[in-house]
């Protein structure tokens, strides 16, 4: 009987890898093993989700279902979302034997996921992958009969047909629940569920506690969630057990999928099959900003920027790779601590300073203070070293103790106004004088780089004249007078060149430096010390054809 059951096992594993759609006792699913429904629209295989590939180069696995012919891989679930698969050599999703199916880490013999429903002992189960998506766990002999469906337990994506359910008995609502990051499938900081008081009202909420975005309450007639036109395709169910929504799609080749995503914001996305991507359908909140906190302490949210998320002045990324996975809830640190932080009691230290932030959401959770003005609003601040900003305006002054969250800038709704943030001396400095230096920098430059003109200008032009540096004036060759005073410059006619200058400086005008022939006869190369002159002694031609044309406005003073 040994041989045979081993080579029903073999057999089974062999038609595994042919993708059948179904797990039974006798056929577990291993490492590079897959089971695909019977239309190929879903897998259900071992899944690395850091490399966004089912190749065994990633260090963490799980048990997913997604898209079989949608690429880049497109999860729809994922099992044990906390608990990630570490050495998938040894680990199995079989069917236990109680009837539950059970991802077993067989070198530890624990169990690291179960359904964990109650099964009936006298019957064998078998767990199917259906065209709908849902991992069904099924009665062996008839599998219309289900303990357990993978739909009705969606992690953080929602399927046309599963149900988002409010359990009477418990008073326990089903979620979606985002990632933790693009990279990281554990419960993350956003969920969405229908309200526990029965209210027949979707609510996002951050940390299960603070709701930011609510559907308004079902109707049934017209826009049936008054603040989300957009969920005009789901449908509401009510009986005594419970009640929840479920939706579909009226056409079934259309692939759609509801998520809420790493930003906090509920989505239908559609691909398209043209394209091959998926199409943002409608999202709530649509302003990415209206999401609670989304930056994190000391972040900001700003609805124009890429990303969405920045840290304010004075602060930086706390754990930069979570913001490059799109999870900006860790929010920023200080670059620099405050002086009562670190200097309490030195009477040497500058005091700490404040930066105004103008056209701000301004915090949640300030406090009033008595203060008539700025000054005595920013000297409370001052005086509490737990004080990290404050607010002066018409209604009072307010202050703001322990992080600052939910920031938004260039905002202009309700709740905006100027924050004078709290700051280190050193982050920032005094306007005035840093004017004054960047002037003074400035002109000390120039009158510097003017001086050293002067000087080399000077001596170059004092030993051209030496070497009786000539020009050219009106096609002749003459010798050059020169006059310092501006009365005795006759005319441009009187600057002259000095032919034996132009022969040392062509070599005689030998062969050997001609460059060319042009227009206006043979081009010449010179020496460097003979063209520098030319080029100064050109300078200085120009001086005097200024000083000549302005001549008449000089001498009377005019400009």
């Amino acid at each position: 009987m040994a041989p045979l059951a081993f080579l029903l096992l073999l057999l089974g594993q062999t038609l595994l890898c042919i993708a059948v759609d179904t797990i039974s006792s006798t056929t577990p699913l291993s490492r590079n093993q897959r089971i695909v429904s019977k239309g190929k629209k879903f897998t259900l295989g071992f899944y690395s989700l850091q490399s966004n590939t089912t190749s065994s180069s990633s260090s963490s696995y799980y048990i997913a279902i997604w898209y079989t012919n949608i690429l880049p891989v497109t999860t729809v679930w994922t099992a044990a979302t906390d608990v990630p698969v570490s050495d998938p050599t040894t680990t199995v999703l079989v069917i236990g034997s109680d009837g539950n199916l059970v991802l077993l880490d067989q070198s530890r013999n624990r169990s690291l996921w179960s359904t964990n429903v109650s099964v009936p002992a006298s019957n064998s189960t078998v767990a199917i992958i259906r065209d709908s998506g849902s991992l069904d766990l099924a009665s062996a002999s008839n599998s219309s009969v289900t303990y357990w469906q993978s739909i009705e337990h969606p992690t953080n994506t929602w399927l046309p047909g599963g149900k988002l359910t409010l359990d009477k008995t418990t008073g326990v609502s089903q979620r979606l629940v985002s990632w933790r990051n693009n990279a990281n499938p554990s419960p993350g900081l956003f969920s969405l569920e229908l309200d526990p008081s029965g209210t027949q009202q979707f609510f996002i909420q951050l940390n299960d506690s603070i709701s930011y975005w609510t559907s308004g309450r079902w109707n049934g007639n017209g826009f049936r969630f008054p603040l989300a036109p957009e969920m005009s395709n789901l449908q509401f169910v009510d009986n005594d057990d419970e009640s929840y929504f479920h939706y579909s799609m009226k056409d079934d080749s259309i692939i759609s999928r509801f998520i809420i995503d790493v930003s906090g914001q509920i989505k239908q996305l559609t691909w398209m099959e043209i394209s091959k991507e998926w199409v943002l359908f409608w999202s709530q909140p649509q302003a990415q900003c209206e999401v609670y906190a989304l930056c994190g302490a000391y972040g900001s949210c700003n609805s124009n920027g890429t990303p969405y998320c920045n840290c304010v002045k004075g602060f930086s990324q706390k754990i930069q790779n979570n913001w490059d996975l799109q999870d900006y809830s860790g929010g920023c640190k200080r670059n620099t601590p405050l002086q009562c932080q670190t200097n309490p009691r030195s009477a040497h230290t500058q005091s700490d300073m404040f930066f105004a932030m103008e056209d701000v959401r301004l915090p949640d959770n300030s406090r009033g203070a008595v203060a008539t003005s700025y000054q005595e609003c920013q000297t409370v601040c001052l005086k509490n070293c737990s004080c990290n900003g404050y607010t002066y305006n018409s209604t009072g002054c307010f202050v703001w103790h322990g992080d600052l969250v939910n920031l938004q800038e260039q905002y202009s709704g309700n709740g905006g106004g100027t924050l004078l943030l709290r700051l280190a001396a050193s982050e920032l400095s005094d306007p005035e004088k840093s004017k004054t230096a960047i002037i003074g920098s400035v002109v000390g430059g120039v009158a510097a780089v003017l001086v050293i003109l002067a000087i080399v200008s000077l001596f170059v032009f004092r030993k051209c004249r030496q070497n009786k540096t000539l020009q050219i004036s009106g096609g002749a060759l003459t010798n050059l007078r020169y006059n310092d005073l501006l009365d005795d410059i006759q005319s441009i006619d009187s600057l002259l060149l000095d032919l034996s200058t132009l022969r040392v400086a062509t070599n005689d005008f030998g062969e050997a430096n001609i460059l060319g022939k042009g227009g206006f006869g043979m081009v010449y190369k010179v020496q460097i010390n003979h063209a520098i002159c030319i080029i100064v002694n050109f300078i200085y031609l120009q001086m005097n054809m200024y000083l000549v044309s302005h001549r008449e406005s000089y001498l009377t003073g005019n400009k």
